[in-house]
């Protein structure tokens, strides 16, 4: 790498950083969770004001993928595993609940639109998505992550990305050939599951292990290095097994949390996290493109027309998830809004769709718009629910 190219990428981080940091604080004094000022703080970047800054930067790309599995790993620090456990059949409910009936209402738009086939399929997979980093940054920001929606919705948003993984498995089998891979989806399902499962069981004997080994070590640092790298080792153990790497991330935070180092290792942690973490928030800004949402150019009208449908189907879809929760005690409205957000994860669905053909620019848009619109308004409403 050039001099010129690493000078270029530091002025990125530099702006990144910067910009989250500025318009998290407006955030913050207007009443409203930090992350929502970290986005709007990508928007402005996105628009082009520094020519030197490019969003579609693989540097920056890959920093983005390391923050959210950073945020993912210190919110399974601060979560309960006993606790999540309890949540599991309430979670499996919502979740199953926040992926069918977006994808039915997503696919059925499009069937009445017209636009059957993969495009209808691609839709309704995109709607099916949950960004659970969304939803955990304002979680925590809020001192919230104990309560009970909060297990309820990062519960629920795990076993959102293992049924994310399968349904993207099947619209990338029927992108390439045509049919449903059956054989794949089931694969893959119990590649998932079997992965958590072992984590689960052996997890246990491998963080008491660690720890012994960095009680022994003398070394400055090997705290949270250790930390780290077994919230990187569980990543890429997810990946290996077929399911999401955020997931092998949040594993590996609940099974340190379950040890007596827990409290040093999330504040050792921390600092790390509000390094990366604000670069993923503003690359996701970053990725709108106000210049397709001018209704004044006659091409665009369709498209907002089309992506304002999709985002009332995709908010309704997630907020009627929290009818599935029969717990007392527990706000409904408050998990419903937690499920909102697509983020990252819808917008890999529609990239996959646009690369394979599958759907048009214009629908890509209209996806797109669908993933950033719920992005925004998650944060702030569920701000007030819990509040």
């Amino acid at each position: 790498m050039h001099d010129a190219e690493i000078v270029r990428i530091l002025a990125e981080l530099l702006l990144i950083l910067v910009s989250a940091k500025a318009f998290g604080e407006l955030a913050e004094r207007l009443g409203q969770p930090s992350v929502l000022g970290e986005l709007v703080g990508g928007v402005v970047l996105g628009t082009g004001l520094f020519a030197f800054f490019r969003p579609d930067d693989p540097a920056l790309a890959l920093m983005s993928e390391i923050g959210v599995i950073l945020l993912l790993f210190e919110t399974g620090l601060r979560s309960d595993l006993s606790e999540l456990l309890k949540a599991g059949p309430t979670s499996g409910g919502v979740a199953a609940t926040g992926v069918a009936l977006p994808f039915v209402l997503g696919w059925a738009l499009m069937k009445v639109l017209g636009r059957g086939g993969m495009e209808a399929v691609f839709v309704g997979a995109a709607m099916t998505a949950t960004s659970v980093g969304i939803t955990a940054r304002v979680l925590g920001d809020m001192g919230k992550l104990d309560a009970p929606e909060a297990r309820i919705i990062l519960g629920a948003a795990v076993i959102d990305d293992v049924l994310g993984v399968v349904i993207l498995s099947a619209v990338q089998g029927i992108a390439a050939s045509g049919a449903m891979s059956w054989g794949a989806i089931l694969r893959t399902a119990s590649l998932a599951a079997a992965f958590l499962a072992a984590a689960l069981w052996a997890g246990p004997l491998l963080t008491r292990q660690l720890v012994t080994l960095v009680r022994r070590m003398r070394v400055r640092g090997v705290l949270v290095g250790a930390a780290v790298s077994f919230a990187f080792a569980l990543a890429l153990a997810a990946h290996a097994a077929g399911t999401a790497m955020i997931v092998g991330a949040f594993t590996a935070g609940i099974l340190l949390a379950g040890t007596d180092k827990r409290e040093d290792v999330t504040r050792d942690v921390q600092p790390v996290v509000e390094v990366f973490a604000p670069v993923f928030f503003v690359m996701v800004g970053a990725r709108v493109q106000l210049g397709a949402l001018n209704p004044l150019v006659p091409d665009h009208r369709e498209m907002l027309g089309l992506a304002g449908l999709l985002i009332l189907a995709a908010i309704t879809g997630k907020v009627a998830s929290g009818l599935a929760v029969l717990r007392k005690g527990v706000d409904r409205w408050s998990v419903g809004f937690g499920m909102i957000p697509r983020g990252e994860v819808g917008l890999i669905f529609a990239q996959v769709g646009l690369a394979s053909g599958a759907i048009d620019a214009a629908l890509y848009a209209a996806v797109v718009l669908m993933v950033v619109v719920t992005t925004f308004v998650a944060p702030p409403l569920l701000k007030r629910s819990l509040s």
